[in-house]
């Protein structure tokens, strides 16, 4: 295995994890942003990552899902509708908060295996001019 391909590996875990980390970022700003009456609340998704057909790359897929709502009753709400009603996305905190952390960790990981790699192929560069 080349040492550029697993490089390219690290890459792409960390394209992977940064796709993730926005998603699910995403999802939680958009927990309390109020949904228009008439309209369905949507969260971002990111599908497993896979082979690029094209270049021969890592690639990654995001795409929205529709997601349920939840009612507050708030009839002061400019957004409210004839019931004293405003719709939020449902979104599941405590499973975004965990894909935020796993995908940190997932971040952190390929970040030190690339730099890992990298020292010791400025060593063996050390090593070979001497």
């Amino acid at each position: 295995m080349a040492i550029e391909s697993i490089l390219d590996a690290a890459r792409a875990g960390m394209q992977y994890e940064r796709l993730r980390l926005d998603a699910s970022s995403r999802n939680i700003a958009a927990a309390n942003v109020p949904v228009a009456a008439g309209h369905g609340a949507t969260r971002l998704s990111v599908g497993a990552p896979g082979l690029n057909g094209a270049g021969g790359g890592f690639a990654a897929a995001v795409s929205e899902q529709p997601t349920g709502l939840r009612e507050v009753n708030d009839p002061a709400h400019p957004m409210a509708d004839k019931d004293g009603m405003v719709h939020y996305p449902a979104t599941d905190m405590v499973g975004e908060m965990t894909t935020l952390m796993t995908a940190s960790r997932g971040y952190e990981a390929n970040v030190r295996s690339f730099n890992l790699l990298r020292g010791m192929m400025l060593r063996a560069l050390e090593i070979g001019a001497k």
